[in-house]
């Protein structure tokens, strides 16, 4: 069984998975958020295919530890998606991860356009990975 992770945005969810060990995070694709009817269809689809038992959710804080505006929305996002799909829903901090996951893409020469389409499921990816190295 594995982990799903989601670094949600008003354009692109990304999408990041763990081993069967729980050990390594990838980054796994991004789903567009619009409309929601399709991506909870490719959600349910994932879910099947690669064993999921857990999804974590990125959760954004403000740098003070307080939730500000994004977190609602994040929190709509989270009990939308728990109407949909059987799997338990956890949600994991993901401050600064989309500023970090853009810096490693930069650091490896990914072009400006190219960085677009990657940087929400690398986001998804160190968030992921943050949590695996929590249980260890």
């Amino acid at each position: 069984m594995r982990i799903l992770a989601l670094d949600h945005g008003t354009k692109r969810i990304g999408v990041a998975l763990s081993d069967e060990l729980k050990l390594i995070a990838q980054p796994l694709e991004y789903i567009p958020a619009e409309p929601f009817s399709d991506f909870l269809s490719r959600l349910k689809q994932l879910l099947q295919e690669k064993e999921i038992e857990l999804i974590l959710v990125g959760m954004p804080r403000d740098m003070n530890g307080s939730y500000g505006p994004a977190a609602l929305k994040v929190q709509a996002f989270i009990a939308a998606m728990k109407n949909a799909v059987a799997v338990p829903v956890q949600t994991w901090d993901e401050r600064l991860t989309s500023a970090q996951a853009n810096r490693f893409l930069i650091e490896g020469n990914v072009r400006r356009e190219k960085r677009k389409e990657k940087v929400d499921k690398m986001a998804a990816a160190i968030l992921l990975q943050s949590y695996l190295d929590s249980l260890v």
